[in-house]
């Protein structure tokens, strides 16, 4: 009896994989949802209890959280983050790039900025700019070793305490700005800058248009952490007697006694401020970030309907 081979079914792997795929079970675990719902009970529970504490003082709080001088103190707060967060970052390109400089004068010069105003605390520089009138009493330009110069006035009267707080913030962040950008810089690849010098481009433009826009993407996360860290520390600036968020309520509580809920007034206002700050940030590493997703994205299932 002659018996041929049957000829191998070429549809059947097609048919698997259209409408028999095997369903995927995800695995189950139970101390992973034991844990969560014993810290969601926790959560829970804090909140409950300092809403329903007294001693909080709730009332005092929404009374104060619209007061004129914290909103005043909130609007100086976020002028003293913008004023010293550009120049910070002005003055931390120049650095960067000074610091990557094959002069050695230009690198020498950056690298001893940034290793002083790293070195000392920034309450310690706000002080010392508050009383640069006693080791300068007139601020003068000109010529050193007895040259011409010309005299601008009175430090006690062109360096007020917002101008030492701005000062110290701004110079003490162009030190970290410095390190950030240069270490942005350092990601972008060297086959980069060969590319531009062969198209002709100028050490300005190279470093506008190719270097500093590929840099961003590495730049911005910390970025905009030194943002929000800077918006908590212009808190520091109630040592110059200067009425931000934090000394306005500092003033309140100072007449009615009433500590705790001022904090929590200042507390909610630097809340809110670092989460809006937040939303820009991410919304800006979004836009930079494109095409370096290091996650793949969610791939929403096709939606079908059964008759």
């Amino acid at each position: 009896m002659n018996t041929q081979p049957s000829a191998p079914d070429t549809k059947e792997p097609a048919t698997s994989a259209a409408g028999d795929s095997i369903p995927v079970v995800p695995l189950k675990h139970p101390v992973r949802l034991a844990l969560a719902i014993v810290l969601i009970l926790v959560a829970l529970g804090a909140a409950w209890d300092v809403a329903v504490n007294e001693r909080y003082r709730w009332d005092v709080v929404v009374s104060y959280l619209f007061a004129p001088q914290i909103l005043a103190g909130a609007g100086l707060t976020l002028l003293l983050t913008v004023v010293s967060m550009t120049v910070g970052i002005a003055l931390g390109t120049l650095l960067a790039i000074m610091r990557l400089s094959d002069n050695p004068i230009l690198s020498t010069i950056s690298r001893g900025y940034i290793w002083f105003f790293r070195g000392t605390p920034l309450l310690v520089q706000l002080i010392f700019w508050y009383n640069i009138a006693a080791l300068y009493p007139v601020i003068a330009f000109g010529l050193p070793f007895g040259g011409p110069s010309v005299v601008l006035g009175s430090a006690n009267v062109l360096i007020s305490p917002l101008g030492a707080a701005l000062l110290g913030l701004s110079l003490n962040e162009a030190a970290y700005m410095a390190e950030i950008i240069r270490g942005g810089i350092g990601s972008v690849d060297k086959g980069q800058y060969d590319a531009a010098r062969a198209l002709g481009m100028s050490g300005g433009k190279l470093m506008g248009r190719v270097i500093l826009p590929q840099a961003m993407r590495v730049v911005l996360p910390p970025t905009g952490n030194q943002v929000i860290s800077m918006l908590k520390g212009t808190s520091l600036v109630s040592v110059l007697a200067i009425s931000d968020l934090l000394y306005s309520a500092q003033i309140i509580y100072a007449n009615n006694y009433q500590t705790i809920p001022l904090l929590i007034v200042a507390s909610l206002w630097y809340l809110l401020m670092t989460t809006v700050l937040s939303f820009f940030q991410n919304k800006l590493e979004r836009r930079y970030g494109r095409g370096f997703d290091s996650a793949p994205r969610r791939i929403r299932k096709p939606k079908t309907r059964t008759a």
